[in-house]
């Protein structure tokens, strides 16, 4: 049997020479070809693995943990400034503006919910917007999306700031408080998902309950004890005297803000396992936030009368409101968390669209969600920090944004996306009507609640009403 040549035939090799058969150089090469195919086959089931694990781990949202989550996104301490809401508009309107207002604010929401059942593509309201008008308005929405979402996790790292000051007699430097605030913020806000947001959201929503209770609980004893008991609150059903258009739409914008839930709805629906369950969810929360604000505003205010303070824990006496911000510290940091995580989740899929980056399961995930995390808490807190108040805080971010994530743009879309057949056919006139409706609510807040807003900042300025920015000072 003749012997297998393991070297090509021909002129010898010296040491260290390569071969010259262009024979073994095809085999060298099919060699490395088939190397190279398996490490790229090795990554790409890597990478089907991963985007095959974050895709589950993104769609765990059933409709009682969206129910969670749009009230940890809705029902927050700006609730409590509801009572104050009702010193300025009266216990008449108060009480219409919070059922009016929110029976809007939950048709308009059902209409976000039916745009992202008919177009399950739409992940953000940014998507929407780009429905609606184009690039241009993709750009424009998404800046609008994510200053909204800024803006009022910069609120709770003010309403943090009022809490420790509050808790600690003013024990520090205000600015430390917003530092501790922004930092607890970024850590509560680092779970990636809105499924995992929502088991801390349980403990938000007992959170609030609990707080809102004990404040209403004092003040009512505060009042029957005081000098001629509750028939001696001076709260009136009509308007403060000498109301002005500013102070009636700053009002008025506080109660949107409270209302804001549909903000954050399709980003919310994107990680539903079941969408169409999402009515569900709208129904519950609509009902629970109507029922909480109009007794959380009337029965304060009540107690309380035109003095009633924002937040109205403020007004629960010394012990009590340290107490109740004790309570509330749950619903300070995770309510305001999930505002830096919906920022986050928007801006980081955008950035890593086609990468499996974007499931936040492999160290880079990791690294970019978490320095993203990092940026938004950064904003938050210098916003906080440059606008050191409570109430004109919430009326700008309500009068320029809310307005109209609420109002006009779920009015818009139902007109291009929902409506079957001509808007003034019969079948079509009532939710037409409903639809102009919430349309001209969105403009007019829009338009003269900004005004409104910018007005009483001036104001409040130009009276030394309020503390210059990033100073140590107390918030009051």
């Amino acid at each position: 049997m003749a012997a297998i040549d393991t070297v090509p035939q021909g002129k010898p090799l010296g040491k260290g020479q390569a071969p010259e058969s262009p024979d073994y150089a095809l085999m060298s090469s099919a060699s490395g070809e088939i190397v190279g195919e398996v490490r790229a086959t090795s990554r790409l089931d890597f990478e089907k693995q991963k985007a095959a694990e974050g895709e589950e781990h993104f769609h765990r949202l059933g409709w009682k943990r969206l129910t969670i989550v749009l009230i940890v996104t809705a029902v927050a301490l700006g609730s409590l400034s509801l009572p104050s809401v009702f010193a300025t508009l009266g216990m008449v309107a108060g009480v219409i503006l919070c059922v009016g207002i929110g029976l809007i604010a939950m048709y308009s929401s059902y209409v976000v919910g039916q745009v992202k059942l008919k177009y399950p593509e739409i992940s953000h309201y940014a998507d929407a917007g780009q429905m609606m008008f184009g690039k241009i308005g993709y750009e424009v929405i998404s800046v609008m999306f994510v200053l909204q979402l800024v803006f009022t996790t910069g609120s709770h790292v003010l309403t943090g700031a009022i809490m420790f000051d509050n808790l600690t007699d003013d024990g520090a430097c205000t600015i430390v408080f917003t530092v501790v605030s922004a930092i607890i913020l970024f850590l509560v806000a680092i779970p990636p998902t809105f499924s995992e947001m929502a088991i801390l959201g349980y403990i938000d929503f007992v959170s609030i309950i609990v707080a809102i209770f004990i404040t209403i609980i004092a003040t009512g004893i505060r009042a029957g004890d005081s000098t001629g008991g509750l028939s001696a609150v001076a709260w009136s059903a009509w308007p403060k005297e000498g109301l002005t258009l500013a102070e009636a739409f700053i009002a008025v914008s506080n109660i949107v803000f409270a209302y804001s839930f549909a903000l954050s709805q399709f980003s919310f629906m994107d990680e539903m396992h079941t969408p169409k369950d999402f009515d569900k969810s709208i129904i519950t929360l609509g009902v629970f936030e109507i029922f909480l604000y109009t007794l959380t505003g009337a029965l304060i205010y009540a107690f309380v009368g035109p003095d009633v303070k924002s937040p109205a824990l403020l007004s629960a006496g010394p012990l009590v409101s340290k107490i109740a911000f004790g309570v509330a510290i749950p619903v300070i940091f995770i309510s305001g968390s999930i505002n830096t995580t919906v920022a986050a989740r928007y801006i980081h899929v955008r950035a890593f669209k086609n990468s499996i980056v974007r499931y936040v399961n492999t160290p880079m995930g990791w690294a970019t969600w978490i320095g993203l995390d990092a940026i938004i808490t950064i904003l938050a807190w210098v916003i906080a920090s440059a606008i050191p108040f409570f109430s004109d805080l919430l009326a700008i971010c309500s009068s320029l944004f809310v307005s109209g994530f609420t109002f006009y743009f779920p009015a818009i879309m139902w007109f291009m996306f929902i409506k079957e057949g001509k808007w003034y056919e019969v079948r079509n006139l009532a939710l037409s009507a409903t639809n102009a409706l919430c349309f001209a609510v969105g403009v007019i807040v829009l338009g003269v609640g900004t005004y409104s807003s910018i007005w009483d900042i001036k104001h409040q300025y130009a009276i030394g009403a309020v503390s210059e920015p990033f100073t140590c000072a107390p918030i009051g």
